[in-house]
């Protein structure tokens, strides 16, 4: 098949095209940052240039993994996020309407409140609490209204890339690199870990089922922030030589208000008896082994 890849540049993207072109698919990587040599310029918040490169591509899907996901930027600049995450995937879902293209979404566990203690499955109401997933949840809703050949995929809490992510397990790690003998950790905010790797090795597989609809693909367990780093500085070797202190969300204040819970269950992918998501501790152990040297 040939697919069309919005945000080609970005942590998830770089694992999944591999994939795609190990399984002999012809990939189009577009990306408003042209990283790599191979990605072609494309800004999702113009429509014309997205209809000009669908029609001139006319792929079998497009992936679109573009997204403005600095949670904080959001909140403080509501316009762009709804311009990138809402508009710019209503671009996308019109040009896949127009030209008879299926859609692969990647959505968030940040459409939900974080009221329940247990994970959020498919089946439950989406209520954000922050601009970020208000953007995200639209861009849903729009694809539910326009398109009957689609999936949406939420993830977690998106760990992969490495030195490309530069987020919470690159964080610590380089924390602890530089000699750090104390941490701070939030350890009143839950979620479920989604790596990049597992992310790229299984969605394929809900692909071809053909199946269309929601899902959740989140790496099986969940965790607070504090849970992780203490794996984290487990596997890097510092289990008695660094002391992980729990936090309150409070005492770290952020632009953008969190959900006290983004934890989730990939709820249909086990009734279908398809959920081959490892435990997260499993995947941060191999993630750390790879990468922690570079």
């Amino acid at each position: 098949m040939k697919m069309l890849i919005t945000g080609a540049a970005g942590m998830l993207a770089a694992e999944v095209i591999p994939k795609l072109l190990e399984y002999n698919h012809k990939v189009i990587q577009t990306d408003i940052n042209q990283r790599l040599p191979n990605i072609e310029a494309l800004n999702i918040a113009d429509s014309k240039e997205v209809f000009q490169k669908v029609e001139s591509e006319r792929p079998d899907y497009v992936f679109h993994f573009a997204a403005e996901t600095d949670v904080d930027l959001c909140e403080k600049k509501p316009e762009h996020a709804f311009k990138i995450n809402t508009l710019g995937t209503e671009n996308i879902v019109l040009a896949c309407k127009e030209f008879a293209v299926k859609l692969l979404y990647i959505s968030s566990g940040a459409v939900f409140s974080g009221e329940n203690l247990l994970p959020y499955t498919e089946f439950d109401i989406p209520k954000p609490v922050n601009i970020y997933g208000k953007s995200k949840l639209q861009g849903e809703l729009i694809i539910k209204d326009l398109l009957s050949e689609y999936f949406i995929i939420r993830a977690g809490w998106m760990v992969g890339g490495w030195e490309i992510d530069k987020k919470f397990v690159y964080k610590i790690i380089q924390q602890l690199k530089e000699g750090k003998k104390e941490l701070k950790v939030v350890a009143d905010k839950f979620g479920s870990p989604t790596f990049t790797k597992d992310f790229a090795t299984n969605f394929i597989n809900v692909i071809n089922t053909k199946r269309y609809g929601l899902y959740h693909l989140a790496n099986k367990g969940t965790c607070s922030r504090y849970d992780m780093a203490l794996k984290i500085v487990e596997f890097m070797g510092f289990k008695d030589k660094v002391k992980v202190n729990p936090i309150n969300s409070d005492q770290f204040p952020l632009p953008a208000p969190r959900a006290r819970s983004e934890m989730m269950c990939n709820y249909k992918l086990n009734l279908l008896e398809f959920n081959n998501m490892p435990r997260w501790e499993k995947s941060l152990e191999e993630y750390i082994e790879i990468n922690k040297d570079k």
